[in-house]
């Protein structure tokens, strides 16, 4: 098949799916909606993906520019003659591709864009209503997301949730042993508002005033950079934090085994990647207690649950983790059976390729 892969950006998630849909035979289309500005993936674009020369993709997406981005997306398409476009988010590239006119197309949505962006007034609300109801079938990595999209009017039987999933030979549980004289936790959610590393900042200046041995991996960056420095220095802990910046994908497995729980403090997600690479990983984590993350961490199984966006409570929890040290390796072991029995890349990238050929013979069978 002749696939439009249309995306915001390129990251490690376009990645996983360009070298997949690339490595399956099918001939791949890469088209970026915002370009180099949204780069965060090292790693060159897959072999034998064609990328694709347009209007966008060179700054960040302004709705004054859709009817000319959409003509020109047009003309992509009647150039390529692809036999399915893949899209998403929903409010942006999904609907650029709806608006098209072609079809068949499948919408993917990120998971922000149906728990954050949807949200952020009426006319977006309308995007993702119309974007749905125009879509031929609609895919996500979560069941919220997936409940979301029903609510916006995709019809419930052209959906279809499979968690992204991670690299199970790369995200697997180290053999060292770690010194028992610190405690460390580790982070590496964007510094955005909807991640809530603040409150993991806040968190762990409480924490650290009340226990000396335990210190903090940070990785990333983001917008509130500034403000979670001020947070810990004030608080008297910035020099038991350590900020790894942003760390390649070949290397973030080591950092994951540096550490002995995984936090994500995150106000809104999907199946978080992060997530099922400390699963992978073996580390025991600690989540807020937000639907999706409530898929895939069970109280005192593999991990434990805090109130959203309470860093007292985390606090709280961080401290029970600490006094439970023992426990750690079973929980530890319990998390990456929850990633081999959910998380598998290899296993749940078939479920898209199912989709695929799904999509195809019933544009086929009306066509013919």
């Amino acid at each position: 098949m002749k696939i439009i892969y249309f995306s915001l950006g390129y990251c490690t998630h376009d990645y996983r799916f360009l070298k997949t849909i690339s490595e399956n035979g099918h001939e791949v289309f890469f088209v970026q909606l915002e370009g180099n500005k949204r780069q965060v993936e090292d790693r060159p674009v897959p072999e034998n993906v064609h990328q694709v020369i347009w209007k966008g993709g060179h700054e960040p997406f302004k709705w004054r520019n859709l009817i000319q981005l959409t003509l020109d997306f047009k003309h992509v398409v009647k150039e390529i003659k692809p036999d399915l476009i893949h899209a998403g988010p929903i409010q942006t590239c999904a609907f650029i591709a709806v608006l098209s006119g072609f079809r068949p197309i499948l919408t993917m949505s990120w998971g922000f864009d149906l728990m954050d962006d949807v949200h952020k007034n009426k006319w977006w609300e309308w995007v993702t209503r119309y974007t749905l109801a125009s879509s031929t079938f609609f895919t996500s990595d979560a069941n919220v997301t997936r409940d979301m999209a029903v609510k916006y009017e995709i019809d419930a039987d052209k959906t279809v949730v499979f968690p992204w999933g991670v690299d199970l030979e790369h995200f697997k549980p180290s053999t060292v042993h770690r010194p028992p004289s610190t405690f460390t936790l580790f982070c590496n959610r964007s510094w955005e508002s909807r991640y809530g590393v603040d409150v993991l900042a806040r968190a762990f200046v409480k924490v650290a005033q009340q226990n000396e041995n335990i210190d903090l991996i940070l990785l990333g960056g983001g917008f509130l950079g500034a403000q979670l420095r001020q947070i810990l220095q004030s608080g008297g802990v910035l020099d038991r934090v350590t900020f790894g910046g942003h760390v390649s994908q070949s290397d973030l497995p080591r950092w994951y085994n540096m550490a002995d729980i995984y936090i994500s403090p995150s106000h809104v997600d999907g199946s978080s990647v992060s997530l099922m690479e400390a699963l992978a990983c073996g580390l025991p984590c600690l989540v807020s207690d937000i639907p999706a993350n409530k898929e895939w961490v069970h109280e005192n199984e593999n991990g434990w649950l805090f109130r959203d966006g309470d860093p007292d409570h985390l606090a709280e929890k961080i401290l029970a983790a600490i006094s439970q040290r023992e426990r750690l390796p079973e929980i530890g072991r319990a998390s990456h059976r929850s990633a081999e029995m959910r998380a598998d890349w290899k296993k749940n990238a078939e479920v898209l390729m199912n989709i695929y050929r799904s999509l195809n013979k019933r544009s086929q069978d009306v066509n013919s």
